[in-house]
């Protein structure tokens, strides 16, 4: 039995992810490049730089001649996926490069903004760039697997007869 709560999810999933990737595809985008595209947005969209995606994501798709609205929606669709994985990527790159446990603590982040802001944002950007070294590496793995299993997806989604979206 569907649930209202599961129905709203299912009808925004539909409404802002499926819908717009079948249009595409309806306007002739070839299936591997758009898999590439959205593929592209979405490894970008979950990178540990907080406010980075969306130039980052319209500079690689200008660099690769990729679809700019699917690797916009699939930077956008990473958004919550962003935010649940900054802390494994900064607590992982702390624990690989052997950096101390990051202070979570208001009080001691405050106490660092009172006393020694500038070893704070020297701090907090060692951490923010030893996370981004393993997303890079995450990335390198993750991107042709993601591309080739949306390239099969939407391969079978051309081949589907036009129903209504």
């Amino acid at each position: 039995m569907i649930t209202v709560a599961q129905d709203v999810r299912h009808s925004w999933l539909r409404r802002t992810i499926v819908s717009p990737v079948v249009r595409l595809l309806r306007r002739g985008a070839s299936p591997k490049r758009l898999a590439w595209s959205l593929t592209i947005g979405f490894i970008i969209g979950i990178n540990p730089v907080i406010g980075s995606t969306t130039v980052l994501t319209i500079a690689v798709s200008h660099l690769f001649r990729l679809n700019h609205p699917a690797s916009q929606l699939g930077t956008h669709s990473a958004y919550p996926f962003q935010i649940l994985l900054l802390l494994p990527f900064l607590q992982a790159g702390s624990l690989v490069f052997g950096m101390g446990p990051l202070p979570l603590q208001p009080s001691e982040i405050l106490q660092m903004v009172k006393t020694h802001p500038l070893d704070l944002l020297r701090t907090l950007w060692t951490w923010e760039w030893h996370a981004l070294v393993l997303w890079v590496v995450m990335a390198a793995v993750l991107t042709p697997a993601l591309a080739t299993l949306l390239t099969r997806i939407l391969e079978r989604a051309a081949r589907k007869p036009r129903t209504a979206v």
